[in-house]
């Protein structure tokens, strides 16, 4: 005998003959039992033979094979001089017995059963290989009728049996073949045989899972193929049968306590003695009635804050976008009720100034994203830096910015403003800052991936605390937040209490000791296998809610046409001339464009016919200009388009309106051979249109359509709804005073759960995407296809023509 720390070998030469019942091994690391001689000798030599036994307390082949083999693993081996001896087929069965000192006891229940009443009880065939150790032990000398079904009522695909305490100690061994390898339920049904007492007999059931394979060499993986599970078998201890010799393994599962269906009613008839369980589920029940009323409320406030904006002071016939997304920080009144103006300056030229702000609701509040669509009559170029400033005003001006991102909507380039500052103003003094873009190196460093992904971690990823403050565009609203929480907890209470009552396993290895805490291995297979249970379906409903592509739908907006749009209104001089002023501002924010900026505001008709000549200098400018430049076919659409609305007030302009009829006529005739001109123009530099649609198709392909939202509402309420039932059901079979301790024990394991783990993860996600993938990450928004839509029509209205 050789041993080792993980390893024992056993070495022996023997006559044949000696093999005869022969017994190898130790109770500790393993045993094997050879059968009779006259079962061995047609294939054994006449010389002598080396028997050699290694016995392992773990798997040896763990790394070449996922089969879930647990305890000892004995391998037996024979050869002569010349060879080894492989059996095969024999008659009689080599035993093997395997111990399993970490294993614990299974759970036993007692159940009163009358003469014609049955106990009935399930279990899950998840494994096509597994055996199922049925223990019915009566407290009287009576023989038990136990039938295996496939379904609640036994058929004629059942198979009966009947135990007694002599012939089979009142054990039931179903192998895999009579459950014919089908995935599913099976049923056991008990009932007393041949017994005409009316007092009750009380029936000690258990449930054992059970495995006994072999190494197969050509496959390179464990089988069970002519081994069986043997009658000697105990919790401790597995009884292995098998006609070959080579490597054996068994494996062991602890099921759940067993829950009798049958006597559901009666279980729930006894809510008035045990209704702990029962009041602690309403409490829960009731606490989420009141968080989804809160929930839906905060969810519809915040949807009329999610909108993304077209800006009311984009010109309407400019068509350059940038999408500019502005983060408030976290910070105690980080919100701001101030006006603020941005300016956006790049290589090619700046945008004009803007007001940040929604028309119906506000703004740049704490913890906020505000969205704008930002436009320009030509592209900017690489931008340089923003300008931000607001105008000091308002009970709370000050305002703590954290963050902005420019996208460039028809290059699809972005530029990153790592703020982290407060805007302060001084009295009536505005406070205006200027930033710069960050550089690559700056965006992808530890502390700016670190504090986002935890920013955004804690704010989706962590589900409790998301429900409070979830990002402002994401699709997964806090009622779902709130229900797929409550279906957690659900989860978390029926696999709590389906395992809490497992028997303690002495033998089981302490993993962990601080003082007198102990963390055992027992406790640790009993958190895994509950995790297994309970995350993934959880997970697969969080991840649908994610998911889900939003149902947008436009919204009938109520246009208001002004004078300007009316084809029977008069327009006045003083439009006219403001209208072409703006035009000329706008051409002189690109010095690309070679155009003056106007000193002072037009306010005559010879400042009129100046600026309509600075404009046509614009256009032969254009005319010069090499085609497929993005500027020039811009500035071309925008003259084009503000040409046309020129030359649309100027046709309900009174006579009244010019000192002398030959102004007016003057005008027209100018504006119409320019837009004549602007019009080639167009059509020699096209314009490259961002179509988000088709982006959006080739980039979504992990999104769910709309209505996967009913999928993961019908998941959510089974789910909840099982959970519940089976968490009643276990509670009042554990009484009242178990009820109680089982829920000190949840507690606890939330606690650990919403306080521990959760943030634990978020941090530790937060430091492998900031260390490891270092990503960027950028919002996509769908309701750009919209405010493209909307932009098109204002440009309708104000030019008076079908773009």
């Amino acid at each position: 005998i050789k041993k080792s720390k993980k390893s024992t070998v056993f070495l022996q030469r023997q006559d044949p003959a000696n093999l005869n019942n022969m017994t190898l091994g130790s109770t500790n690391m393993g045993i094997v039992l050879f059968p009779a001689y006259d079962a061995l000798k047609s294939q054994l030599p006449s010389s002598p033979v080396n028997v050699q036994m290694f016995s392992y307390k773990t798997n040896p082949m763990s790394e070449q094979s996922n089969f879930s083999i647990s305890g000892s693993v004995c391998s037996l081996s024979l050869s002569d001089d010349k060879s080894s001896i492989k059996l095969s087929n024999l008659s009689s069965y080599i035993e093997i017995f395997l111990p399993r000192p970490e294993a614990p006891e299974p759970t036993v229940a007692s159940v009163p059963v009358k003469y014609g009443f049955a106990l009935i009880t399930s279990f899950n065939v998840t494994d096509p290989n597994s055996t199922v150790i049925v223990t019915a032990i009566p407290d009287k000398n009576v023989s038990l009728l136990v039938i295996l079904s496939p379904t609640y009522q036994s058929n004629n695909r059942s198979q009966r049996t009947i135990l007694t305490g002599r012939a089979d100690n009142y054990r039931w061994i179903i192998h895999p073949e009579m459950i014919n390898s089908t995935n599913g339920t099976m049923y056991v049904n008990i009932t007393i045989y041949n017994y005409t007492s009316s007092s009750p007999v009380t029936v000690n059931m258990s449930l054992m899972n059970f495995k006994c394979v072999y190494w197969d060499v050509d496959h390179n993986d464990w089988s069970r193929d002519g081994c069986w599970v043997g009658p000697k078998t105990v919790p401790k201890m597995t009884h292995c049968l098998c006609n070959h010799n080579t490597f054996y393994g068994s494996s062991f599962f602890v099921m759940p306590n067993p829950i009798d269906l049958s006597k559901t009613a009666a279980l729930f008839a006894t809510i008035n003695e045990n209704y702990v369980v029962a009041s602690v589920l309403g409490a829960f029940f009731f606490l989420y009635l009141i968080l989804v009323v809160w929930a839906r409320y905060a969810d519809k406030k915040a949807q009329r804050t999610r909108k993304l904006m077209l800006l009311e002071d984009n010109h309407p016939c400019a068509h350059y976008n940038y999408l500019v997304n502005i983060q408030t920080g976290n910070r105690k009144h980080a919100g701001t009720t101030a006006k603020v103006m941005m300016t956006l300056e790049g290589t090619d030229g700046e945008s004009d100034v803007h007001n940040m702000a929604y028309p119906d609701q506000p703004a740049f509040e704490k913890g906020g994203v505000d969205m704008f669509m930002l436009s320009t009559p030509f592209p900017l170029g690489e931008l340089q830096n923003i300008k931000l400033w607001h105008d000091n005003t308002g009970g709370d001006p000050d305002w703590f910015l954290q963050k902005v991102t420019v996208q460039d909507l028809q290059t699809r380039q972005f530029w990153h403003f790592l703020c982290n500052t407060w805007l302060k103003g001084n009295g009536d003094t505005p406070c205006k800052r200027t930033f710069n873009p960050a550089k690559k190196n700056e965006i992808t460093s530890f502390g700016n991936l670190f504090h986002a992904r935890t920013s955004t971690g804690f704010r989706d990823e962590h589900i409790w605390i998301s429900i409070v403050n979830p990002p402002r565009h994401s699709p997964f609203t806090r009622v779902q937040r709130v229900s797929c929480c409550m279906c957690l907890l659900l989860c978390t209470m029926v696999i709590n209490i389906m395992f809490w009552n497992i028997p303690k396993d002495g033998e089981s290895p302490v993993i962990v000791k601080l003082g007198s805490f102990e963390l055992t291995w027992q406790q640790i297979m009993v958190a895994v296998e509950s995790a297994l249970l309970m995350f993934p379906i959880n997970i697969l409903i969080v991840t649908i809610f994610r998911s889900i592509q939003p149902r947008v739908q436009k919204d009938e907006v109520e246009r208001v046409k002004t004078s300007t749009n009316d084809k029977s209104s008069v327009v006045s001089m003083q439009t006219i001339l403001k209208d072409t002023q703006d035009i000329v501002f706008l051409l002189s924010k690109s010095p690309k464009n070679c155009l003056i900026a106007l000193q002072e505001n037009l306010e005559t008709t010879g400042d009129l016919f100046a600026a309509l000549n600075q404009i046509h200098d614009v256009i032969e400018n254009v005319q010069g200009q090499t085609v497929g430049d993005q500027h020039w076919a811009h500035c071309s659409r925008f003259l084009f388009h503000t040409l046309c609305h020129l030359s649309s007030i100027l046709d309900r302009a009174g006579e009244k309106v010019f000192p002398a009829p030959e102004d007016l006529n003057l005008a027209k005739n100018s504006v119409n051979m320019m837009l004549m001109k602007a019009e080639k123009l167009t059509s020699t530099h096209p314009v490259q249109i961002f179509v988000p649609v088709q982006e959006k198709k080739k980039k979504s392909g992990c999104k769910l359509p709309w209505w996967f939202v009913f999928v993961g509402w019908g998941l959510l309420v089974i789910i909840s709804g099982i959970s519940t039932f089976f968490t009643l059901l276990y509670g009042f079979q554990y009484g009242k005073d178990s009820s109680i301790r089982w829920f000190i024990t949840l507690t606890l394991s939330m606690f650990q759960s919403i306080f521990i783990i959760q943030p634990l993860k978020v941090v530790g996600l937060a430091i492998f995407f900031a260390l490891i993938l270092r990503p960027v990450a950028v919002e996509d928004n769908q309701e750009v296809e919209l405010l493209l839509d909307e932009q098109r029509e204002k440009c309708e209205l104000y030019c008076g023509r079908h773009m």
